[in-house]
């Protein structure tokens, strides 16, 4: 396991609260709010991608500090009207450099982001024309929220006890919806597949201020007994989160999203691998279903993120362990034993 921005950090159990001062009185004080980003379970198994909450009133001029608190990264991007979301997280706003120096300040002109923010990291942006702003993570795209940015002298809808309120409700509900045994068997290949084992599990929900994910980062039977000759499918159940099946020696993280050299593809266009022996490496690529609206300029680069299903055939007796490359250091690992 190496430490990258692909989501490899340590961190502890993050219940997110915004900090703020309201007040309506013209002339006041600038003010700064701190916002802290996702949330996740004391195992890491279970994150909610999510700004909590993914919505708040604040004045112009104030400024909010987006602090990260858990273990898979996020970015905080505020996009200009009309501009499409890259394909390429790393490629940030599309600038040299990519993301933003700090003092970052949003009035809705240019693209501003932060770069992928690991544990403890802060960034604090500031908002100087009133508006209602977008915000999203390039990492996750159901992950979004919105920034009210009233005039001076308007009132805020909401006191400082409410966000902290909401905060922790929609935390605890987002985590509560990623709690899935995701132990789910299905038949679609059962001539050649015997073996199923679920890649994550996961859940898109929604309100007034945006979306958020719940995710399980987990493979469901993380050790299986098999006999030689057989065949595992691994299948993504997340519908937004992407996951890797990897044994042996992990690709660099350019060559992450796409599929190691002995790979195949199936009739049906699920991705094969042959194990001749523990120790053998082989790399799924990314195993993720693709969004529902591509457009044709995008379809090219957006070739790793089509296939959902991984299967993998076992020639030899042994022990064969698996991780997912991305989330490993959340815990998502797992083993074939076979006899």
């Amino acid at each position: 396991m190496r430490q990258s921005l692909s989501g490899r950090v340590l961190g502890v159990f993050g219940v997110l609260l915004v900090a703020a001062v309201v007040t309506s009185q013209p002339g006041r004080a600038d003010m700064t709010w701190h916002v802290q980003v996702g949330a996740q379970s004391k195992d890491l198994g279970r994150q909610a991608l999510a700004f909590l909450p993914n919505e708040i009133w604040i004045h112009v001029n104030d400024s909010i500090t987006f602090r990260s608190a858990v273990d898979e990264p996020h970015t905080v991007t505020f996009m200009i009207a009309g501009q499409m979301r890259p394909i390429n997280f790393m490629a940030g706003c599309g600038g040299n450099p990519p993301f933003t120096v700090p003092p970052l300040v949003v009035n809705g002109s240019k693209c501003v982001s932060t770069p992928p923010l690991n544990n403890g990291d802060t960034f604090t942006i500031q908002f100087t024309q009133t508006g209602n702003y977008k915000v999203v993570c390039l990492l996750h795209p159901d992950m979004t929220g919105t920034i009210h940015v009233l005039g001076e002298a308007a009132p805020l809808p909401h006191e400082q006890a409410y966000y902290d309120q909401q905060a922790d409700d929609q935390a605890d509900h987002v985590l509560s919806e990623a709690d899935h045994d995701g132990h789910s068997h299905e038949g679609n290949w059962q001539h050649a597949v015997s073996h199923s084992i679920t890649v994550g599990d996961g859940e898109i929900l929604a309100n007034g201020g945006g979306k958020s994910t719940a995710a399980l980062m987990r493979f469901t039977d993380s050790t299986m007994t098999i006999q030689v000759g057989d065949t595992v499918e691994w299948v993504n159940h997340d519908p937004a989160t992407p996951h890797t099946i990897t044994f042996g020696t992990e690709p660099p993280d350019p060559a992450l999203p796409f599929p190691s050299g002995d790979v195949t593809l199936d009739a049906d266009g699920a991705r094969h691998a042959t194990l001749n022996h523990p120790g053998q490496s082989t790399h799924s690529g990314f195993i993720a279903a693709p969004p529902e609206e591509v457009p044709t300029f995008a379809t090219p680069p957006l070739a790793p993120f089509n296939v959902s299903r991984f299967r993998v055939t076992f020639k030899k007796r042994g022990t064969y362990p698996f991780i997912c490359a991305l989330h490993d250091g959340l815990g998502m690992k797992g083993q074939i034993i076979v006899k």
